[in-house]
């Protein structure tokens, strides 16, 4: 019988004893690493035990992600959409009889299937499967139209649809089929370019074109009316006074407190002409869209409001609201991430895909009151549920994330040797779908109480406890409101490393030293921080990439686009958050922290570095700053509330070619000037990206990747000791964190890291192995602060309370100085020959388009060649 962790009684945890809060926080899983035994922990205070049988399918080399699926009509098979392609299930068997991939036809080889969206119909007595597919480097976009006969894929054509200026990309999204007399019509969300178009299958030609809002994403028919959501709402007026900011491609209206989109809509478009007859209100970000069997009403999920939308069909409003968040519409948390529906035959039974809260929402539609509650309960599936169809008495469920990067790959060790070592990597993962019979009353509400057991709910209730009177200064306080020791937190953002790449060769902790190329001779500071406080052996990104990475560690959680976008990254790669279709409703946490009272400063993230890139390059900037001389530089950045509290003088995150020691100098001066000025002016909160340790891969015009963490290593060294030296030192913590861990190898897992806890409070000088990650810290500074959480994943994360103790030990910190030259250059292209070469001009386009600009895996391969020589790559099983 499996032993089910998260069945701690519940009741339990909410009755300990006031002096026990800290322990009142703990569960089970907070000693598991990230292991795939039932129920299995994702990096976000998560765990994963889904009803019914989940298949996994997919190249083990490749992160898969499964997107959407559809039946195939007069067979017992569905087709599922993934990242790469599509497979076929037989329900009477339940196996996958078929898979194929974009890559295979000449048409669409190199393109990636949008964000969802797949159908399958019979036109002629021929069955087709349609669905949107794009390329973003070479600008290509189409939906592509495929033959289904003899249980395979025939003839396989792109219907291209070009870009409308300023998009690069028209990104077909969902599309909708109708027979209208004779002819059969697609109608197509053109995502990039705001429009909608319709074309006629049987010659392929565009009978009409209409503008809808911005991003437009879901596609559904509803008597003569066309309905389409915007995710990113109307297109702002041009004179308009109201906070805008960019969605690339173009602007939506954002909200000036917390940089997300302030609206959404769903375009109602006539289907006979294209004329545009209204635009309807909904909620934020608005994804899918269905009609009801009898198309008098359609459901709307929005995504960024964890609220489902009901609009009458014919008189054109929307009539009702119905909130399926997991955790009541009592709390202010969002964070369900509502992003596909799915109907029963009689159209009583709405079922909702919760992203974040792994789980389907199973609400009434018939007998319930309006504005009452008609959420009936739900059904745990695997990682983000994406797509949902209900045939019969079964639910079918596309799992976008599965249960995560756990593909196992074996590495080999210098010289070819291998003793059957295996590792993990963000970018091996496996796709999922699940087969989930529909459950008797009693049933769901078995599955209701497990997902909320899942989702850790009993530490809301710890969240929402009162300060007590009189409670005296704790490094972190057990609630909310009672005050710490420490008036500034300073919270850094590094850039891509797992755990074992820095700190595997460290006995103390539990790491592969074979998997270690930035060990004590290329990051001594971080070793010593490690030994000399806490060493975090158990800490862990929650996503894969930059893309996920800066949002969950500044907000604790990501939004439905985000993770519609993974690995493909159309429109944007958000690392800098430029995109306000990246920010949930109740924004990051540096607008927390002003909400309620906090002095913030930004240095270097979400921002743009301006500078002519022409006349300096790495070397030449490395050599002023010896020779004392500055560059002129701006940084820039699209959302409102972080403008005023940007560092000017700190340069910004996205450019590799400034050593981290120009903005070790910039944070330590503004320092030195806080600490010379009277009072205590220095801010509450600095959240700082420091991205040097990324590296520029082999690029000439760089350092060599150990050069690149070294420059790394030294700031953070100079910056700890220049604070531990100040007089800010006794109330002020560190907290030091990857972004993602995606550009390397684990033993434990592809999600863990590298994390620092810093101050008086935690020289504890040993190894802790709770299991802490992103939002574990972001809870922790919210805690320490007197901040709220801002959604349903902080809200429910464990604070780091293992990483303090009551008693300070004021010992300063002297920084130790780099081991390996911080100006030993990669070497010319001229110098190089075979795959090295190879390899440098892919590093050299890579550093010339800017950090992190979305070839994860490209950068992988080339920093494994770089420490590794002619060892092979990881391969998968």
């Amino acid at each position: 019988m499996r032993n089910h962790l998260y069945l701690l009684p519940f009741v339990l945890l909410l009755t300990v004893p006031v002096l026990a809060q800290k322990k009142a926080h703990r569960h089970p899983s907070d000693k598991r690493t990230l292991a795939d035994t039932l129920p299995v922990v994702m990096p976000y205070n998560r765990l994963i035990d889904a009803a019914g049988t989940a298949l996994f399918f997919g190249d083990p080399k490749l992160e898969n992600h499964t997107l959407d699926l559809t039946p195939i009509p007069n067979t017992s098979q569905l087709v599922i959409e993934d990242r790469y392609g599509m497979a076929v299930l037989d329900r009477t068997t339940r196996k996958i009889i078929y898979r194929w991939s974009l890559s295979e036809a000449p048409a669409t080889k190199g393109l990636m299937s949008t964000f969802s969206g797949i159908e399958a119909f019979v036109f002629r007595g021929q069955t087709y499967l349609v669905w949107g597919a794009s390329e973003r480097e070479k600008g290509r976009s189409g939906v592509v139209i495929a033959t289904w006969a003899n249980g395979k894929i025939g003839t396989v054509e792109l219907l291209p649809f070009g870009p409308t200026a300023p998009s690069p990309l028209s990104l077909p999204n969902d599309v909708a089929v109708r027979m209208e007399g004779d002819d059969c019509f697609l109608y197509i969300a053109l995502n990039g370019n705001n429009q909608l178009v319709k074309v006629r299958l049987a010659d392929r030609q565009t009978v009409w074109t209409a503008p809808t809002g911005v991003a437009p994403y879901g596609v559904a028919l509803a008597g003569s009316r066309v309905f389409v959501t915007n995710w990113a709402g109307p297109v702002p007026d041009a004179n308009t006074t109201l906070e805008t900011a960019g969605v690339p491609w173009g602007q939506a209206y954002t909200d000036p407190r917390t940089g997300a989109i302030a609206r959404g809509t769903v375009s109602v478009i006539d289907q006979a002409t294209g004329r545009v007859e209204t635009e309807l209100a909904v909620g934020l970000h608005p994804n899918a869209i269905l009609a009801s069997p009898d198309e008098r009403f359609l459901y709307v999920a929005n995504g960024n409001s964890d609220h489902i939308s009901v609009i009458d069909a014919q008189r054109r409003q929307v009539t009702d609201s119905i909130f399926v968040g997991l955790f009541g519409e009592q709390t202010r948390y969002v964070g369900s991430s509502p992003n596909a529906l799915a109907l029963d035959a009689a159209g009583t039974t709405l079922y909702v895909a919760n992203g974040l809260d792994n789980a389907v929402a199973v609400v009434s539609l018939a007998g319930a009151p309006a504005g009452g509650n008609r959420v009936r309960g739900y059904i745990p599936t695997q990682a983000y549920p994406s797509g949902l169809v209900r045939l019969d008495n079964e639910l079918y469920v596309t799992n976008l994330e599965a249960t995560g990067a756990r593909a196992l790959t074996s590495v080999e060790q210098a010289g070819g040797r291998n003793a059957g070592r295996k590792a993990f990597n963000s970018h091996r993962q496996l796709a999922s779908f699940s087969i989930i019979p529909v459950p008797t009353e009693t049933e769901l509400n078995a599955y209701t109480e497990r997902v909320r057991k899942l989702s850790l709910q009993f530490r809301l209730a710890l969240a929402e406890r009162l300060p007590r009177p009189n409670a005296k200064p704790r490094p972190v306080p057990e609630r909310i409101g009672e005050p710490s020791v420490f008036q500034h937190v300073v919270y850094i953002i590094k850039e891509n490393r797992t755990y074992d790449q820095v700190l595997g060769d460290m006995p103390e902790g539990n790491g592969m030293p074979s998997l270690c190329v930035f060990g004590d001779s290329v990051t001594p500071n971080q070793h010593k921080l490690a030994r000399d406080f806490v060493l975090l052996d158990n800490y862990y990104v929650s996503g894969k990439s930059s893309a996920e990475g800066h949002h969950w560690a500044d907000a604790a959680m990501v939004t439905d686009y985000t993770e519609k976008s993974v690995r493909a990254w159309f429109r944007s790669y958000p690392h800098v958050l430029y995109d306000a279709l990246v920010y949930n409703k109740n924004g990051l946490i540096w607008n927390n922290a002003l909400d309620h009272g906090k002095t913030v400063r930004v240095y270097g993230e979400a921002c743009t570095c301006e500078y002519d890139k022409q006349q300096y390059d790495w070397l030449k900037l490395y050599r002023m700053r010896q020779a004392g001389q500055s560059f002129a530089f701006t940084n820039t950045t699209t959302i409102a509330r972080v403008r005023p509290i940007l560092a000017m003088d700190f340069p910004g995150c996205d450019d590799e070619s400034i050593s981290d020691q120009m903005r070790a100098d910039a944070f330590i001066k503004e320092l030195n000037e806080a600490a010379a000025r009277p009072g205590d002016t220095w801010p509450n909160l600095m959240v700082m990206s420091l991205p040097n340790d990324h590296t520029a891969g082999m690029s000439p015009k760089f350092p060599t990747p150990r050069a690149m963490v070294a420059d790394n290593d030294l700031a953070v060294g100079r910056m700890v000791e220049a604070i531990l030296k100040s007089r800010f030192a006794a109330n002020t913590v560190i907290f030091i964190t990857e972004d993602d861990s995606q550009a390397g190898w684990d033993h434990v897992s592809a999600y863990r890291t590298t994390g620092f806890v810093i101050s008086p409070y935690s020289r504890l000088r040993r190894t802790i192995s709770t299991n802490y990650n992103q939002t574990s810290m972001v809870r922790t500074i919210e805690q320490i602060l007197g901040l709220p959480p801002m959604n349903v994943i902080d809200a429910t994360a464990l604070p780091m309370f293992d990483c303090f103790v009551d008693k300070p030990d004021m010992t300063t910190y002297e920084a130790l100085p780099n081991r390996v030259p911080l100006d030993e250059m990669n070497k010319p292209l001229s110098a190089l020959r075979g795959k090295a070469r190879h390899y440098a001009r892919q590093s050299k386009e890579e550093a010339e388009e800017g950090i992190d600009t979305g070839e994860d895996a490209l950068n992988n391969r080339i920093l494994w060649f770089w420490a590794k020589g002619n060892t092979p790559y990881p391969q998968g099983r």
